[in-house]
Protein backbone atom coordinates (compact mmCIF):
# COMPACT_ATOMS: atom_id res chain seq x y z
CA UNK A 1 0.00 0.00 0.00
CA UNK A 2 1.65 3.38 -1.27
CA UNK A 3 0.45 6.68 -1.62
CA UNK A 4 -1.43 6.94 -5.04
CA UNK A 5 1.66 8.83 -6.34
CA UNK A 6 4.32 7.57 -5.47
CA UNK A 7 6.45 10.28 -7.46
CA UNK A 8 4.97 12.50 -4.95
CA UNK A 9 6.48 14.41 -1.34
CA UNK A 10 3.93 14.60 1.33
CA UNK A 11 2.94 16.95 4.25
CA UNK A 12 5.64 16.94 6.83
CA UNK A 13 8.21 14.28 5.08
CA UNK A 14 7.89 17.64 2.28
CA UNK A 15 11.23 18.60 3.70
CA UNK A 16 12.34 16.27 6.91
CA UNK A 17 13.43 13.71 7.53
CA UNK A 18 10.65 12.46 10.40
CA UNK A 19 11.01 10.34 13.68
CA UNK A 20 8.08 8.94 15.43
CA UNK A 21 9.07 8.61 18.82
CA UNK A 22 7.05 6.13 21.05
CA UNK A 23 7.16 6.04 24.66
CA UNK A 24 8.43 2.72 26.22
CA UNK A 25 8.42 4.33 29.80
CA UNK A 26 6.45 1.57 32.51
CA UNK A 27 3.50 2.93 32.07
CA UNK A 28 3.11 3.33 28.47
CA UNK A 29 4.87 0.00 28.10
CA UNK A 30 2.46 -1.78 30.39
CA UNK A 31 -0.49 0.21 28.06
CA UNK A 32 0.23 -1.37 24.73
CA UNK A 33 3.51 0.46 23.46
CA UNK A 34 5.30 -2.01 22.18
CA UNK A 35 1.93 -2.82 19.45
CA UNK A 36 2.05 0.52 18.71
CA UNK A 37 5.69 0.54 17.43
CA UNK A 38 4.69 -2.77 15.76
CA UNK A 39 1.99 -0.81 13.74
CA UNK A 40 4.48 1.98 13.21
CA UNK A 41 7.11 -0.23 11.43
CA UNK A 42 4.50 -2.35 9.83
CA UNK A 43 2.23 0.89 7.99
CA UNK A 44 5.54 3.14 7.49
CA UNK A 45 6.41 -0.39 5.29
CA UNK A 46 3.04 -0.74 3.61
CA UNK A 47 3.43 3.14 2.69
CA UNK A 48 7.23 3.21 1.34
CA UNK A 49 8.26 5.38 3.52
CA UNK A 50 10.42 3.57 5.69
CA UNK A 51 13.96 5.94 3.86
CA UNK A 52 12.10 8.65 5.23
CA UNK A 53 10.58 8.16 8.47
CA UNK A 54 12.00 6.22 11.87
CA UNK A 55 10.18 4.84 14.38
CA UNK A 56 12.39 5.12 17.65
CA UNK A 57 11.34 3.83 21.15
CA UNK A 58 12.43 6.34 23.75
CA UNK A 59 12.40 6.61 27.87
CA UNK A 60 9.57 8.23 29.94
CA UNK A 61 8.19 11.35 28.57
CA UNK A 62 6.37 12.25 31.82
CA UNK A 63 2.70 12.48 31.65
CA UNK A 64 2.22 8.95 32.42
CA UNK A 65 -1.40 8.88 32.91
CA UNK A 66 -1.95 9.78 29.58
CA UNK A 67 -0.25 6.84 27.85
CA UNK A 68 0.70 5.53 25.60
CA UNK A 69 2.78 8.77 24.38
CA UNK A 70 3.64 9.24 20.42
CA UNK A 71 5.83 12.37 19.53
CA UNK A 72 6.33 13.22 16.02
CA UNK A 73 9.50 14.62 14.99
CA UNK A 74 10.93 17.73 14.30
CA UNK A 75 7.30 19.34 14.41
CA UNK A 76 7.17 18.24 18.22
CA UNK A 77 3.42 17.52 18.27
CA UNK A 78 2.48 14.72 21.15
CA UNK A 79 -0.23 12.47 20.44
CA UNK A 80 -1.45 10.72 23.76
CA UNK A 81 -3.80 7.97 24.53
CA UNK A 82 -2.78 6.18 21.42
CA UNK A 83 -4.39 2.78 20.41
CA UNK A 84 -2.63 0.79 17.47
CA UNK A 85 -5.30 1.55 15.83
CA UNK A 86 -4.81 4.95 15.70
CA UNK A 87 -1.36 4.48 13.75
CA UNK A 88 -2.45 4.54 10.33
CA UNK A 89 -4.06 7.49 10.71
CA UNK A 90 -1.36 9.55 12.24
CA UNK A 91 0.81 8.19 9.22
CA UNK A 92 -1.73 9.17 6.61
CA UNK A 93 -3.03 12.52 8.37
CA UNK A 94 -0.14 13.96 9.66
CA UNK A 95 2.98 12.19 8.36
CA UNK A 96 1.60 12.01 4.72
CA UNK A 97 -1.18 14.91 4.61
CA UNK A 98 0.64 17.02 6.91
CA UNK A 99 -2.89 18.04 8.89
CA UNK A 100 -2.91 17.35 12.67
CA UNK A 101 -4.82 14.51 14.07
CA UNK A 102 -6.62 16.32 16.72
CA UNK A 103 -8.23 13.67 18.92
CA UNK A 104 -5.41 12.65 20.08
CA UNK A 105 -3.29 15.66 20.29
CA UNK A 106 -1.34 17.03 23.86
CA UNK A 107 -3.29 19.83 25.69
CA UNK A 108 -2.03 22.33 27.76
CA UNK A 109 -4.68 23.38 29.70
CA UNK A 110 -7.13 20.63 28.92
CA UNK A 111 -10.42 23.29 30.32
CA UNK A 112 -9.48 26.03 28.18
CA UNK A 113 -8.63 23.21 25.03
CA UNK A 114 -5.38 25.14 24.67
CA UNK A 115 -2.78 22.94 22.39
CA UNK A 116 0.46 22.45 24.22
CA UNK A 117 2.83 23.15 21.21
CA UNK A 118 6.45 22.92 22.84
CA UNK A 119 7.57 20.09 25.34
CA UNK A 120 9.75 23.02 27.00
CA UNK A 121 6.05 23.52 28.41
CA UNK A 122 5.52 20.43 29.88
CA UNK A 123 6.48 20.92 33.48
CA UNK A 124 7.08 17.18 34.60
CA UNK A 125 8.74 16.75 30.69
CA UNK A 126 12.82 17.54 31.69
CA UNK A 127 12.36 16.09 35.24
CA UNK A 128 11.21 12.88 33.75
CA UNK A 129 13.85 12.98 31.01
CA UNK A 130 16.56 13.86 34.43
CA UNK A 131 14.88 10.18 35.99
CA UNK A 132 14.83 8.10 32.91
CA UNK A 133 18.73 8.95 32.35
CA UNK A 134 19.26 7.94 35.86
CA UNK A 135 18.30 4.49 35.05
CA UNK A 136 19.23 3.44 31.60
CA UNK A 137 22.62 4.19 30.42
CA UNK A 138 21.42 3.61 26.51
CA UNK A 139 20.02 7.19 26.36
CA UNK A 140 21.10 9.55 23.58
CA UNK A 141 20.34 13.50 23.54
CA UNK A 142 19.48 15.46 20.48
CA UNK A 143 18.77 18.66 20.63
CA UNK A 144 18.60 18.92 24.59
CA UNK A 145 16.06 15.93 24.60
CA UNK A 146 17.05 12.11 25.74
CA UNK A 147 15.90 9.21 23.63
CA UNK A 148 17.24 5.30 23.28
CA UNK A 149 19.90 4.76 21.20
CA UNK A 150 19.27 2.20 18.61
CA UNK A 151 21.95 1.03 16.05
CA UNK A 152 20.58 -1.02 13.12
CA UNK A 153 20.37 -1.51 9.53
CA UNK A 154 18.72 0.64 7.17
CA UNK A 155 16.51 0.50 4.07
CA UNK A 156 16.69 2.68 1.36
CA UNK A 157 12.96 2.36 0.06
CA UNK A 158 13.70 4.00 -3.31
CA UNK A 159 16.18 1.11 -4.17
CA UNK A 160 14.38 -1.71 -2.45
CA UNK A 161 12.31 -3.44 -5.18
CA UNK A 162 10.70 -5.82 -2.15
CA UNK A 163 12.18 -8.95 -3.31
CA UNK A 164 12.10 -10.43 0.10
CA UNK A 165 15.55 -11.35 -0.46
CA UNK A 166 17.06 -9.85 2.52
CA UNK A 167 13.97 -10.83 4.77
CA UNK A 168 14.45 -14.60 3.94
CA UNK A 169 18.35 -13.74 5.05
CA UNK A 170 17.39 -12.35 8.16
CA UNK A 171 17.71 -14.96 11.03
CA UNK A 172 16.84 -12.64 13.66
CA UNK A 173 13.12 -11.89 11.85
CA UNK A 174 13.59 -8.07 11.94
CA UNK A 175 12.72 -7.36 8.39
CA UNK A 176 9.11 -6.73 7.46
CA UNK A 177 7.50 -5.68 3.83
CA UNK A 178 5.46 -7.23 1.36
CA UNK A 179 6.50 -8.50 -1.73
CA UNK A 180 7.24 -6.10 -4.31
CA UNK A 181 7.12 -3.64 -1.98
CA UNK A 182 10.19 -1.70 -0.02
CA UNK A 183 11.01 -3.67 2.94
CA UNK A 184 12.00 -1.74 6.41
CA UNK A 185 13.90 -3.13 9.27
CA UNK A 186 12.93 -3.01 12.59
CA UNK A 187 15.26 -1.49 15.10
CA UNK A 188 14.70 -3.58 17.68
CA UNK A 189 15.21 -6.92 16.41
CA UNK A 190 18.03 -6.18 14.28
CA UNK A 191 21.24 -7.22 15.24
CA UNK A 192 23.42 -5.74 13.39
CA UNK A 193 25.00 -9.06 11.63
CA UNK A 194 24.88 -7.55 8.00
CA UNK A 195 23.69 -10.64 6.76
CA UNK A 196 20.64 -9.05 4.83
CA UNK A 197 23.24 -6.71 2.92
CA UNK A 198 25.11 -9.52 1.24
CA UNK A 199 21.44 -10.85 0.41
CA UNK A 200 20.73 -7.25 -1.55
CA UNK A 201 21.68 -7.22 -5.48
CA UNK A 202 20.12 -3.39 -5.69
CA UNK A 203 22.53 -1.66 -2.70
CA UNK A 204 19.41 -0.90 -0.59
CA UNK A 205 20.64 -1.91 2.51
CA UNK A 206 23.04 0.51 4.59
CA UNK A 207 24.27 0.24 8.19
CA UNK A 208 24.76 -0.07 11.07
CA UNK A 209 22.93 3.00 11.25
CA UNK A 210 21.80 5.19 14.55
CA UNK A 211 18.55 6.71 14.98
CA UNK A 212 20.32 9.76 13.12
CA UNK A 213 23.28 8.79 10.73
CA UNK A 214 25.49 6.67 9.67
CA UNK A 215 29.44 6.66 9.94
CA UNK A 216 32.55 6.37 7.25
CA UNK A 217 34.85 4.90 9.06
CA UNK A 218 37.75 4.86 6.97
CA UNK A 219 37.06 8.78 6.71
CA UNK A 220 37.70 8.53 10.46
CA UNK A 221 40.64 6.72 9.80
CA UNK A 222 42.13 8.91 7.62
CA UNK A 223 41.42 12.02 9.55
CA UNK A 224 43.05 10.22 12.61
CA UNK A 225 46.40 8.89 10.91
CA UNK A 226 46.83 12.39 9.44
CA UNK A 227 46.70 14.36 13.18
CA UNK A 228 50.35 14.69 14.71
CA UNK A 229 48.77 14.78 18.26
CA UNK A 230 47.03 11.07 17.93
CA UNK A 231 48.42 7.93 18.40
CA UNK A 232 46.92 5.65 15.84
CA UNK A 233 47.02 1.60 16.47
CA UNK A 234 45.24 -1.08 14.40
CA UNK A 235 44.47 -4.40 15.63
CA UNK A 236 43.55 -7.24 12.98
CA UNK A 237 41.39 -10.42 13.47
CA UNK A 238 42.21 -13.56 13.27
CA UNK A 239 40.14 -14.23 9.38
CA UNK A 240 41.51 -11.32 7.64
CA UNK A 241 44.38 -12.36 6.76
CA UNK A 242 42.55 -15.46 5.10
CA UNK A 243 40.86 -13.35 3.03
CA UNK A 244 42.40 -9.81 2.77
CA UNK A 245 44.28 -11.59 -0.55
CA UNK A 246 41.15 -12.23 -2.35
CA UNK A 247 40.62 -8.42 -2.93
CA UNK A 248 43.53 -8.34 -4.80
CA UNK A 249 43.45 -11.28 -7.20
CA UNK A 250 44.81 -13.91 -4.88
CA UNK A 251 43.09 -17.49 -4.19
CA UNK A 252 40.93 -18.08 -0.99
CA UNK A 253 42.67 -18.95 1.78
CA UNK A 254 45.71 -16.99 0.79
CA UNK A 255 47.91 -15.92 4.22
CA UNK A 256 48.58 -12.44 4.16
CA UNK A 257 49.44 -11.30 7.45
CA UNK A 258 53.23 -9.77 7.16
CA UNK A 259 51.61 -8.09 3.37
CA UNK A 260 48.01 -6.77 5.70
CA UNK A 261 51.00 -5.29 8.52
CA UNK A 262 53.10 -3.66 6.11
CA UNK A 263 49.69 -2.09 4.13
CA UNK A 264 48.29 -0.70 7.39
CA UNK A 265 51.96 1.20 7.96
CA UNK A 266 51.79 2.65 4.78
CA UNK A 267 48.43 3.95 5.52
CA UNK A 268 49.60 5.54 8.30
CA UNK A 269 48.79 3.73 11.33
CA UNK A 270 51.41 3.36 14.04
CA UNK A 271 51.16 0.47 15.96
CA UNK A 272 49.90 -2.86 14.31
CA UNK A 273 48.76 -5.41 17.10
CA UNK A 274 47.24 -8.70 16.54
CA UNK A 275 43.85 -9.69 18.02
CA UNK A 276 44.99 -13.12 18.16
CA UNK A 277 46.84 -11.90 21.33
CA UNK A 278 43.26 -10.42 22.47
CA UNK A 279 41.82 -14.20 21.85
CA UNK A 280 44.26 -15.54 24.07
CA UNK A 281 43.61 -13.08 27.03
CA UNK A 282 39.58 -13.79 26.07
CA UNK A 283 40.96 -18.39 26.51
CA UNK A 284 42.78 -16.97 29.66
CA UNK A 285 38.85 -15.46 31.46
CA UNK A 286 36.61 -17.70 29.26
CA UNK A 287 38.04 -21.56 30.15
CA UNK A 288 38.46 -20.05 34.32
CA UNK A 289 34.80 -19.09 33.77
CA UNK A 290 33.85 -22.31 32.20
CA UNK A 291 36.01 -24.42 35.04
CA UNK A 292 34.39 -22.63 37.65
CA UNK A 293 31.08 -22.88 36.68
CA UNK A 294 31.64 -26.72 35.86
CA UNK A 295 33.21 -27.54 39.40
CA UNK A 296 30.12 -25.42 41.30
CA UNK A 297 27.76 -27.24 39.01
CA UNK A 298 29.50 -30.92 39.90
CA UNK A 299 29.40 -29.74 43.67
CA UNK A 300 25.45 -29.58 43.46
CA UNK A 301 25.54 -25.96 43.59
CA UNK A 302 21.68 -24.76 41.97
CA UNK A 303 22.22 -21.30 41.24
CA UNK A 304 24.95 -21.74 38.51
CA UNK A 305 24.25 -21.27 34.60
CA UNK A 306 25.02 -24.24 32.49
CA UNK A 307 24.99 -24.45 29.85
CA UNK A 308 27.91 -21.46 29.46
CA UNK A 309 27.69 -20.33 26.23
CA UNK A 310 30.28 -17.97 24.27
CA UNK A 311 30.35 -13.97 23.99
CA UNK A 312 32.54 -12.95 21.38
CA UNK A 313 30.28 -12.36 18.32
CA UNK A 314 28.54 -9.23 18.91
CA UNK A 315 25.69 -10.19 16.31
CA UNK A 316 24.89 -13.54 18.73
CA UNK A 317 24.93 -11.15 22.03
CA UNK A 318 22.26 -8.78 20.54
CA UNK A 319 20.36 -11.68 19.47
CA UNK A 320 20.00 -13.06 22.72
CA UNK A 321 19.48 -9.59 24.58
CA UNK A 322 16.44 -9.10 22.02
CA UNK A 323 15.00 -12.60 21.98
CA UNK A 324 16.14 -14.44 25.03
CA UNK A 325 16.94 -12.09 27.81
CA UNK A 326 15.80 -14.68 30.51
CA UNK A 327 18.56 -16.85 29.52
CA UNK A 328 21.27 -13.91 29.50
CA UNK A 329 22.44 -15.55 32.75
CA UNK A 330 23.46 -18.01 30.31
CA UNK A 331 26.48 -16.31 28.59
CA UNK A 332 30.01 -15.69 29.64
CA UNK A 333 30.32 -12.37 30.71
CA UNK A 334 33.94 -12.03 28.75
CA UNK A 335 34.25 -8.88 26.22
CA UNK A 336 35.11 -10.24 22.79
CA UNK A 337 38.76 -10.75 21.95
CA UNK A 338 38.59 -7.39 20.48
CA UNK A 339 37.23 -5.17 23.04
CA UNK A 340 39.59 -6.91 25.27
CA UNK A 341 42.53 -5.76 23.30
CA UNK A 342 41.23 -2.50 23.10
CA UNK A 343 40.98 -2.22 26.99
CA UNK A 344 44.81 -3.84 27.50
CA UNK A 345 45.94 -0.80 24.62
CA UNK A 346 44.14 1.65 27.05
CA UNK A 347 45.37 1.28 30.12
CA UNK A 348 48.49 -1.57 30.18
CA UNK A 349 49.91 -0.23 27.11
CA UNK A 350 49.13 3.32 27.13
CA UNK A 351 50.55 3.80 31.02
CA UNK A 352 53.76 2.24 30.10
CA UNK A 353 53.87 4.28 26.75
CA UNK A 354 52.87 7.48 28.07
CA UNK A 355 50.49 8.41 25.70
CA UNK A 356 46.68 9.51 27.15
CA UNK A 357 44.15 7.76 26.70
CA UNK A 358 42.00 10.38 24.80
CA UNK A 359 45.44 10.66 22.48
CA UNK A 360 45.51 7.03 21.34
CA UNK A 361 42.92 5.85 18.34
CA UNK A 362 42.26 2.01 18.56
CA UNK A 363 40.78 0.91 15.30
CA UNK A 364 39.58 -2.78 14.56
CA UNK A 365 39.95 -4.62 11.13
CA UNK A 366 37.53 -6.95 11.57
CA UNK A 367 35.68 -9.76 9.29
CA UNK A 368 32.44 -8.57 11.00
CA UNK A 369 29.73 -5.53 10.20
CA UNK A 370 28.74 -6.44 13.01
CA UNK A 371 31.72 -4.98 15.12
CA UNK A 372 31.06 -1.66 14.14
CA UNK A 373 27.97 -1.65 16.46
CA UNK A 374 30.04 -3.34 19.42
CA UNK A 375 32.11 -0.44 19.52
CA UNK A 376 29.34 1.87 20.63
CA UNK A 377 28.24 -0.37 23.45
CA UNK A 378 27.82 1.99 26.11
CA UNK A 379 29.60 -0.57 28.65
CA UNK A 380 32.73 -0.40 26.60
CA UNK A 381 33.15 3.61 26.83
CA UNK A 382 35.12 5.13 29.77
CA UNK A 383 34.07 8.49 30.03
CA UNK A 384 33.56 8.98 26.78
CA UNK A 385 36.22 6.87 25.25
CA UNK A 386 35.69 4.02 23.65
CA UNK A 387 37.72 0.81 23.98
CA UNK A 388 38.03 0.52 20.62
CA UNK A 389 36.93 3.51 18.73
CA UNK A 390 36.02 1.86 15.34
CA UNK A 391 36.17 -1.08 13.16
CA UNK A 392 36.63 -1.28 9.77
CA UNK A 393 35.82 -4.47 7.86
CA UNK A 394 37.91 -6.31 5.77
CA UNK A 395 36.53 -5.11 2.51
CA UNK A 396 36.90 -1.29 3.72
CA UNK A 397 40.79 -2.24 4.02
CA UNK A 398 40.92 -3.50 0.79
CA UNK A 399 39.53 -0.40 -0.30
CA UNK A 400 41.62 1.68 1.34
CA UNK A 401 44.55 0.27 0.08
CA UNK A 402 43.72 0.20 -3.82
CA UNK A 403 42.50 4.22 -2.83
CA UNK A 404 46.05 4.88 -1.58
CA UNK A 405 47.35 2.76 -4.59
CA UNK A 406 49.18 0.67 -2.41
CA UNK A 407 50.77 -2.35 -4.87
CA UNK A 408 49.90 -4.80 -2.49
CA UNK A 409 50.74 -7.74 -3.85
CA UNK A 410 54.51 -6.45 -4.25
CA UNK A 411 54.53 -5.19 -0.31
CA UNK A 412 57.41 -6.99 2.16
CA UNK A 413 55.98 -9.02 4.99
CA UNK A 414 55.82 -7.24 8.24
CA UNK A 415 56.19 -8.13 11.49
CA UNK A 416 53.14 -7.36 14.36
CA UNK A 417 54.76 -5.38 17.32
CA UNK A 418 55.73 -6.49 20.62
CA UNK A 419 54.86 -7.41 22.91
CA UNK A 420 51.06 -7.67 22.23
CA UNK A 421 51.70 -9.17 18.66
CA UNK A 422 52.72 -12.58 19.89
CA UNK A 423 49.77 -15.07 20.14
CA UNK A 424 49.15 -18.90 20.17
CA UNK A 425 47.36 -20.93 17.81
CA UNK A 426 44.84 -21.64 19.86
CA UNK A 427 44.05 -17.63 19.13
CA UNK A 428 44.51 -18.41 15.65
CA UNK A 429 42.03 -20.57 15.30
CA UNK A 430 39.38 -18.08 16.66
CA UNK A 431 38.24 -17.05 13.14
CA UNK A 432 36.81 -20.60 12.41
CA UNK A 433 33.29 -21.93 13.36
CA UNK A 434 34.46 -24.92 16.75
CA UNK A 435 37.64 -22.34 17.02
CA UNK A 436 36.97 -20.87 20.24
CA UNK A 437 35.84 -23.99 21.61
CA UNK A 438 38.90 -25.88 20.65
CA UNK A 439 40.94 -22.92 22.31
CA UNK A 440 38.84 -22.91 25.33
CA UNK A 441 39.11 -26.88 25.36
CA UNK A 442 42.71 -26.49 25.47
CA UNK A 443 43.36 -24.85 28.59
CA UNK A 444 40.16 -25.97 30.24
CA UNK A 445 41.41 -29.60 29.97
CA UNK A 446 44.72 -28.74 31.72
CA UNK A 447 43.04 -26.49 34.44
CA UNK A 448 40.15 -28.49 35.19
CA UNK A 449 42.22 -31.97 35.40
CA UNK A 450 45.57 -30.87 36.44
CA UNK A 451 46.80 -32.88 33.47
CA UNK A 452 48.97 -31.81 30.53
CA UNK A 453 47.26 -32.08 27.04
CA UNK A 454 49.53 -33.96 25.08
CA UNK A 455 47.01 -34.21 21.40
CA UNK A 456 45.97 -30.72 21.19
CA UNK A 457 43.66 -31.14 18.35
CA UNK A 458 39.98 -31.18 18.81
CA UNK A 459 38.55 -32.85 16.25
CA UNK A 460 35.46 -33.52 17.05
CA UNK A 461 34.35 -29.61 17.01
CA UNK A 462 35.78 -29.21 13.73
CA UNK A 463 33.47 -28.54 10.88
CA UNK A 464 31.23 -26.60 9.19
CA UNK A 465 28.09 -28.15 10.34
CA UNK A 466 25.29 -25.78 11.62
CA UNK A 467 24.62 -27.37 15.22
CA UNK A 468 27.76 -29.87 15.83
CA UNK A 469 27.70 -31.83 19.06
CA UNK A 470 30.39 -33.56 20.68
CA UNK A 471 31.76 -35.33 23.73
CA UNK A 472 35.11 -34.63 25.19
CA UNK A 473 36.90 -36.64 28.00
CA UNK A 474 38.20 -34.64 30.83
CA UNK A 475 39.93 -37.51 32.42
CA UNK A 476 36.74 -39.43 33.12
CA UNK A 477 34.15 -36.42 33.01
CA UNK A 478 32.63 -36.60 30.25
CA UNK A 479 32.13 -32.23 28.93
CA UNK A 480 29.25 -32.47 26.72
CA UNK A 481 29.52 -29.77 24.03
CA UNK A 482 27.66 -27.86 20.84
CA UNK A 483 28.98 -25.55 18.25
CA UNK A 484 26.34 -23.68 16.46
CA UNK A 485 26.62 -21.33 13.21
CA UNK A 486 23.98 -18.99 12.06
CA UNK A 487 21.42 -16.87 14.41
CA UNK A 488 18.43 -19.41 12.46
CA UNK A 489 20.67 -22.53 14.11
CA UNK A 490 21.24 -20.46 17.43
CA UNK A 491 17.37 -20.15 18.11
CA UNK A 492 16.79 -23.88 17.40
CA UNK A 493 19.07 -24.38 20.00
CA UNK A 494 18.23 -21.06 22.28
CA UNK A 495 14.73 -22.51 22.54
CA UNK A 496 15.62 -25.91 23.44
CA UNK A 497 17.42 -24.42 25.90
CA UNK A 498 14.32 -22.13 27.27
CA UNK A 499 12.01 -25.64 27.39
CA UNK A 500 14.78 -27.51 29.56
CA UNK A 501 15.49 -29.87 26.89
CA UNK A 502 19.50 -29.45 26.42
CA UNK A 503 22.02 -31.26 28.71
CA UNK A 504 25.14 -29.68 26.38
CA UNK A 505 27.66 -28.07 29.38
CA UNK A 506 29.32 -25.12 26.86
CA UNK A 507 27.83 -23.83 23.43
CA UNK A 508 29.64 -21.78 20.99
CA UNK A 509 27.64 -19.49 19.09
CA UNK A 510 28.29 -17.73 15.98
CA UNK A 511 26.10 -15.51 13.56
CA UNK A 512 27.98 -16.20 10.36
CA UNK A 513 28.11 -19.27 8.58
CA UNK A 514 31.64 -20.66 9.12
CA UNK A 515 32.13 -18.43 11.71
CA UNK A 516 33.87 -15.30 11.40
CA UNK A 517 35.48 -16.66 8.02
CA UNK A 518 32.35 -16.12 6.76
CA UNK A 519 31.71 -12.72 7.89
CA UNK A 520 29.73 -10.04 6.79
CA UNK A 521 32.62 -7.77 6.45
CA UNK A 522 34.63 -10.81 4.40
CA UNK A 523 34.65 -10.54 0.14
CA UNK A 524 31.90 -11.71 -0.29
CA UNK A 525 31.90 -15.86 -1.17
CA UNK A 526 28.58 -15.82 -3.00
CA UNK A 527 27.47 -19.10 -0.97
CA UNK A 528 30.64 -20.76 -2.58
CA UNK A 529 31.61 -23.61 0.30
CA UNK A 530 34.75 -24.12 -1.21
CA UNK A 531 35.85 -20.60 -0.29
CA UNK A 532 35.16 -21.11 2.95
CA UNK A 533 36.96 -24.36 3.36
CA UNK A 534 39.53 -22.38 1.90
CA UNK A 535 40.03 -19.90 4.69
CA UNK A 536 39.54 -22.54 7.09
CA UNK A 537 42.10 -24.44 6.19
CA UNK A 538 44.51 -21.76 6.10
CA UNK A 539 43.46 -20.86 9.54
CA UNK A 540 44.51 -24.78 10.62
CA UNK A 541 47.59 -24.90 8.87
CA UNK A 542 48.20 -21.26 10.62
CA UNK A 543 47.71 -22.61 14.02
CA UNK A 544 49.98 -26.08 13.12
CA UNK A 545 52.49 -23.53 12.48
CA UNK A 546 53.09 -22.13 15.85
CA UNK A 547 55.31 -22.76 18.41
CA UNK A 548 52.87 -22.21 21.18
CA UNK A 549 49.43 -23.37 20.48
CA UNK A 550 47.62 -22.95 24.35
CA UNK A 551 46.69 -19.65 25.07
CA UNK A 552 48.00 -20.13 28.72
CA UNK A 553 51.52 -21.44 27.97
CA UNK A 554 52.27 -17.85 25.89
CA UNK A 555 54.67 -16.14 28.19
CA UNK A 556 53.82 -12.28 27.29
CA UNK A 557 49.94 -13.19 28.32
CA UNK A 558 51.91 -14.76 31.60
CA UNK A 559 53.76 -11.16 31.96
CA UNK A 560 50.63 -9.34 31.52
CA UNK A 561 48.77 -11.18 34.18
CA UNK A 562 51.38 -11.28 36.30
CA UNK A 563 52.43 -7.64 36.19
CA UNK A 564 49.22 -6.06 35.16
CA UNK A 565 45.51 -8.09 35.32
CA UNK A 566 45.84 -10.44 38.22
CA UNK A 567 43.81 -13.76 38.79
CA UNK A 568 41.25 -14.68 36.04
CA UNK A 569 37.98 -13.19 36.76
CA UNK A 570 39.15 -10.86 39.58
CA UNK A 571 40.00 -7.78 40.55
CA UNK A 572 41.22 -5.60 37.42
CA UNK A 573 41.39 -8.85 35.24
CA UNK A 574 37.23 -8.95 36.13
CA UNK A 575 36.92 -5.25 35.69
CA UNK A 576 38.85 -4.68 32.37
CA UNK A 577 37.29 -7.90 30.32
CA UNK A 578 33.86 -8.71 31.46
CA UNK A 579 31.00 -7.12 30.94
CA UNK A 580 27.17 -7.09 31.62
CA UNK A 581 23.82 -7.58 29.69
CA UNK A 582 20.74 -6.16 29.38
CA UNK A 583 17.27 -6.68 28.65
CA UNK A 584 16.19 -5.34 25.11
CA UNK A 585 13.00 -7.14 24.72
CA UNK A 586 11.15 -4.16 26.11
CA UNK A 587 12.21 -2.32 22.93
Amino acid sequence: MQPDNAEKVYGLIANSHVQVLCCCGSSCYESGSLKIIDNFIRVIAEYGLGSRVDVVATGCFGFCAKGPIVRIMPDNTTYVQVHPEDVEDIVKTHIIDGRLLEERLQYVDFTAHQLMDDSKRWSSYPKQLSMDAMLHDYIYEIGGKKFLSVMSYKIDADKCKGCGACKRGCSSQAIVGDLRQPHVVNPYKCTCCGHCTTKCKFDAIHGPVGALSERNYVEDLLVDVADPDKIVVAQTAPAVRYALGEGFGMPPGTIVTGKMITALRKVGVDYVFDTDFGADITIMEEAAEIVDRLRKFIAGDKTVRIPITTSCCPAWVNFFENDYPDLREYPSTCKSPAQMLGAVLKSYWAERMGVPRDKLVVVSVMPCLSKKYECARDEFITNGNPDVDYSITTIELAELIRRMNIDFGKLHDGEFDAPLGDSSGAGAIFGTTGGVMEAALRTVYEEFTGKELAHVEFEQVRGLDGIHEAVIDLDGFELKVCVVNTLANARIVMDKLREGELEYHVIEVMACPGGCIGGTGQPYHHGDIEVIKARQRAIYSEDIGRKLRKSHLNPVIQRLYREFLGEPLHGKAHELLHTKYRDKSIL
